[in-house]
């Protein structure tokens, strides 16, 4: 769903329907520079800009579901002040992380306007739950570095790169004795006799191989040895002296990401060095091996050069990458969770949600909304879009959006101040808003006319512009059920129609609405207006 208006208006209109229900929001603010794109007010006094923040977040706050999680990205120019509003508005116990974004070069002679300055490359993302209680854990996400560029990198530090001999061979592999671990379960201890190891070095040269060739041949067997310490070494160290040079135990750990499974561990020398493979720590995928890390609190290597071409959309400023945005859903969602982003700018958050199969709710007030996000949206759909994370998770297209436009107010003064309703309502649409409203579901009848709505099984909503007349309401009467009720708004009714029924209630229109909200301006009295559905041609 992408709707276009103003963020304010357009989550109060929301909180009937998706209060609770918001997975993971996240919102990139105009950040106060002076640099914004045109159609917010940036560069604003900080107390201004943090009381039009603040009222965006207590309402983000109420559409959050219990354990959900909002970010929200800045720089330093307001994180500071930032941090403190949502302690406020959140609670501090409910912070969860500040994370460091690199998200500019720094190369080259130029200061970027900053010369008496640092340059500035990172922003920030701060992050809260809604409810820490409720809040479980993050999802697993790991952090992936191409091994050859990790072993480049330390080489040219002057550091040593630890995982260079490969094991070509176990030897012979012979039960010698069972011990018990400090619990008094049982550990299998084997000695090996005519082991083989080899130097990557070696292996290169005789199989006439790259480095790269030869750790994507021999991943499953590379290894370094370890001295750290553990319980369970100090007791094969013990029953195994004067019994070899390399042993394997077979044992079940009680705790660690092995717990519960059966595992084998191997030991080497005299000092009985535990084995570390290369496997632990990295995996391969097709001819790339690539180190994993768990996620932390910096995040750099995003594509910055190449961020303009995403989505097929030029936005100079503030376009975030596709990948920071996968990142952030992989870390706080499922598929099928709905996520928000009610500063949408080009449309990097819904493009990535639509993606990673995620429902989404975008909201944004420029023109962009139609020239920038709706035509970003259908190059995913249509599988035009083949940069951002679209080759990563490998995207066929597909699928489908609403997007709509936020309605005037419903009710302005007349020359003469009294409360009339917006012209531009026709009957549906003013019957649609009048239910919205007094909190029922839009739905009309097929076939009873004045079953509009309802909010319960047998509460009903008849919005109309016609005069009311005793006839009318009897008719409707025999229409109703003994156990139905019914609201009717009306513009004008006879007197008599107002005591006639019990389980029939006359008010006003708009007397109806006055109080609900504020009126006479485009706000959040609105209803929303359907303009345009995208699907995908094989749908």
């Amino acid at each position: 769903m992408i709707i276009h208006g103003d963020n304010l208006l357009a989550l109060k209109a929301l909180e009937q329907d998706y209060a609770g229900k918001v997975k993971c929001i996240y919102i990139d603010p105009p950040y106060n520079t002076g640099q914004a794109f045109e159609h917010y007010d940036d560069g604003l006094e900080h107390s201004l800009w943090l009381s039009l923040i603040k009222a965006r977040l207590e309402l983000l706050k109420g559409l959050l579901t219990d354990d959900g999680v909002v970010f929200v990205q800045i720089d330093d120019n307001e994180v500071h002040y930032l941090k403190i509003l949502l302690d406020e508005i959140f609670g501090r116990q409910n912070f969860l992380n500040q994370v460091s974004v690199k998200m500019k070069q720094t190369s080259g002679a130029s200061g970027g306007g900053e010369d008496k300055k640092l340059k500035k490359n990172i922003e920030y993302i701060l992050i809260y739950t809604k409810n820490k209680y409720s809040f479980i854990k993050f999802n697993e996400v790991l952090e992936e570095e191409n091994l050859f560029d990790l072993i480049e990198d330390m080489r040219q530090n002057g550091k040593s790169w630890k995982y260079t001999r490969v094991l070509t061979s176990y030897g012979e592999k012979k039960f010698l004795k069972e011990i018990k671990d400090g619990s008094g379960e049982p550990i299998r201890i084997y000695v090996h006799t005519d082991v083989v190891m080899k130097p990557i070095r070696e292996l290169m040269k005789t199989e006439n191989l790259t480095e790269e060739e030869c750790y994507i041949k021999y991943y499953s067997s590379i290894f370094r040895d370890t001295n750290a310490q553990s319980s369970i070494r100090t007791r094969v160290m013990e029953a195994t002296e004067n019994e070899g040079d390399f042993f394997s135990i077979e044992y079940v750990p009680k705790s660690g990401k092995s717990k519960g499974k059966m595992t084998t561990l191997y030991y080497k020398g005299n000092n009985r060095d535990l084995i570390a493979w290369l496997s632990d720590v990295c995996v391969k995928k097709g001819n790339r091996l690539v180190k994993l890390e768990k996620l932390g609190t910096y995040w750099d290597g995003f594509p910055l050069n190449n961020l303009t071409k995403e989505g097929g959309v030029k936005f100079p400023k503030g376009k975030k990458p596709e990948l920071l945005l996968k990142k952030i859903l992989d870390l706080a969602t499922d598929e099928g969770d709905i996520v928000l982003d009610s500063f949408l700018g080009s449309g990097s958050t819904a493009a990535v949600a639509h993606k990673m199969n995620r429902k989404y709710i975008g909201i944004e007030l420029g023109e962009h909304a139609k020239t920038h996000v709706v035509t970003r949206l259908k190059n995913v759909i249509d599988n035009n879009d083949t940069a951002g994370i679209s080759k990563t998770i490998n995207w066929q297209g597909g699928g489908g959006f609403k997007f709509y436009t936020l309605a005037p107010s419903l009710l302005r003064k007349d020359k003469f101040d009294n409360w009339i309703i917006e012209p531009s309502y026709d009957a549906d649409l003013l019957a649609s808003a009048l239910a919205k409203q007094g909190a029922f579901t839009y739905h009309p009848d097929s076939e009873l006319f004045w079953k509009q709505g309802y909010s319960t099984e047998n509460d009903f909503i008849f919005t109309t512009t016609q005069f009311i007349t005793v006839e009318l309401i009897d008719r409707i009467h025999e229409e109703m059920g003994e156990d139905e009720s019914l609201l009717v708004c009306a513009k004008t009714f006879q007197d008599a129609c107002l005591s006639r029924y019990d389980n029939i209630t006359l008010k006003k229109i708009p007397k109806v609405l006055l109080g609900k909200c504020e009126f006479a301006k485009d706000d959040y009295s609105l209803n929303i207006t359907e303009t345009e559905e995208v699907e995908s041609d094989d749908e």
